[in-house]
């Protein structure tokens, strides 16, 4: 089947690819490419993650997500009084950020639930031809593409944390560099397992077993009733106008999905006509929609909490509650002054994002992350696990607070968009809370001002962080230099940054063409 793929690496879009050339669809597309980029994109993403899944079929005007989120875990049992749970320090360079690492940072990993799922429930090729390239990549080893292997570099007191780790990262007594190749003991032996059995291996199957017991030897929280009982969600889409389109967007566990649409909603309310790209009107009106965004970030933390979810994302996206935040934004464009900003937290920052189109208009964007990792392998398995209960964001009242069997948030927000029903795009990213700001400007340059995909994707970018405008390398000095003379807070990047996000975005022209276009900030690729 005819179809296109952007990814985080040659050798995800690869995968892909091929599986659209034997036959498979979009879903059997990102499966395998998400199964490879756990092992080519290993800098960002692991099997031990989990993630979000979104999909639309124009046949059945259909649209789903797969949440496959990670839950918190200890079911079915104590907490242990001596738990493996280590900080590490990382340093950027400009700052140094604090991580944990450890068992007890494991949470339940959904990857393997909801790519088999997602392939039972869509896909047209059997499991073990979806695994075929990661199967290939696990027994020839992966050559390290630049961009993973200098993140491997920047985190190396993660990635050397533990001996497992060090044999697999820095087998040299060095952190591996690019064009050297990667192995990962044992994994081989597990995917061809997992071909075999499907998610049972990891729901009860020796991969569990194994994994539970080092959790029960080593002072971690993961049960086998965690894993047991482990459920893929299949939620509808948030459904928005936007302009001439309909924007799909994921719902709970996705926080992401819920923020991105109010951005959008405050947007819309604005003739872009009058923002010339890239002019200082234009930054302007980006850091008013963030930061309003932000600022109303608390209540939706408030009613999400308190209400049943459709009620929650009914009253955050009502007209009522986005029209004051609207003409807050019209009232500092007319005066020339910056609204108050609004501290947000950070969040896991190792994502990778893909995006898939065929034929027949069938798209899906997949959004996965494992945080930073756990800092280990699990023994004899090649299984790298999540370090989400270590992301000091995802569990603001103190880690290991949360009550076991609880689904985390998230801010993935893989997106798709429609034009009479019929696919136009879809985009996503990693980043952390910079995913929302690289998704809103993305659709905002393919939708409101016509760029090609390429351009849209890849244009300079900026994001609001502590009332202050980020602003990426390649835009206009005049113009970042007229904001800041109103009054805004700048802070002008040097290059082009991976802190800016990646997303990797597919469309469908108005005349029926499909096209990719992968983000040169973390890697991307295309095919």
């Amino acid at each position: 089947m005819a179809g296109v793929i952007a990814a985080g690496g040659p050798a995800t879009a690869a995968a892909g690819a091929a599986m659209l050339q034997q036959g498979g669809n979009a879903v059997d597309a990102a499966v395998a490419a998400a199964f490879v980029s756990f092992i080519a994109e290993i800098g960002v993403v692991h099997w031990g993650g989990s993630g979000i899944a979104h999909l639309y079929d124009p046949r059945q005007q259909r649209s789903l997500v797969y949440d496959f989120f990670s839950n918190t875990p200890g079911l079915g049992a104590n907490q242990p009084t001596d738990l493996d749970f280590a900080k590490v320090v990382v340093d950027f360079g400009a700052a140094t950020q604090d991580f944990y690492l450890g068992r007890a940072a494991v949470a339940v990993p959904g990857n393997i639930f909801g790519l088999c799922q997602l392939a039972a429930d869509y896909g047209r090729l059997p499991l073990p031809t979806l695994l075929e390239p990661a199967l290939q990549l696990a027994r020839d080893g992966v050559i390290m593409e630049p961009f993973q292997a200098n993140t491997c570099d920047l985190l190396s007191p993660l990635y050397t944390h533990t001996a497992g780790m060090r044999a697999i990262f820095a087998p040299h007594g060095r952190v591996i560099q690019p064009g050297e190749r990667l192995f990962l003991p044992h994994l081989a032996e597990t995917l061809a397992a997992l071909a075999a059995e499907g998610e049972g291996l990891l729901r009860h199957g020796r991969l569990a077993q194994t994994l539970v017991a080092d959790q029960q030897q080593n002072g971690g929280l993961l049960t086998a009733a965690d894993l047991a009982r482990y459920e893929v969600h299949k939620v509808d889409s948030i459904r928005i106008p936007y302009r001439n389109y309909e924007l799909l967007l994921p719902p709970p566990s996705s926080t992401g999905g819920v923020l991105t649409a109010f951005s959008l909603q405050l947007l819309s309310y604005f003739d872009m006509a009058h923002f010339r790209h890239s002019s200082a009107r234009h930054l302007q009106l980006l850091y008013e929609v963030l930061t309003a965004t932000n600022r109303a970030r608390p209540y939706w933390e408030q009613w999400s909490n308190t209400l049943p979810v459709a009620t929650a994302i009914a009253r955050f996206l009502s007209e009522d509650f986005g029209r004051p935040y609207a003409t807050q934004i019209e009232t500092a464009l007319r005066h020339g002054r910056p609204s108050p900003p609004a501290a947000e937290p950070d969040g896991p920052n190792h994502t990778s994002h893909l995006s898939v189109i065929d034929a027949d208009g069938l798209a899906v964007g997949l959004t996965t992350t494992a945080g930073e990792s756990a800092g280990y392998v699990v023994p004899g398995t090649g299984f790298i696990p999540n370090n989400m209960m270590g992301e000091e964001d995802l569990h603001p009242h103190g880690f290991h607070s949360r009550p076991p069997g609880i689904r985390l948030p998230t801010m993935m927000a893989p997106t798709i968009v429609l034009q009479n029903g019929m696919t136009r795009l879809v985009t996503g990213s990693g980043g952390s809370i910079r995913i929302r700001s690289a998704i809103l400007q993305t659709l905002s340059n393919v939708l409101d001002y016509h760029l090609p995909l390429a351009e849209a994707v890849n244009r300079a970018r900026v994001h609001v962080e502590n009332g202050v405008l980020q602003c990426e390398a390649g835009y206009d000095e005049t113009a970042v230099a007229n904001l800041a003379a109103m009054g805004y807070s700048v802070n002008r990047w040097p290059s082009r940054s991976i802190y800016f996000g990646g997303a990797h975005s597919v469309a469908r022209t108005a005349d029926g063409r499909l096209e990719a276009a992968g983000d040169d900030r973390r890697g991307g690729a295309t095919a």
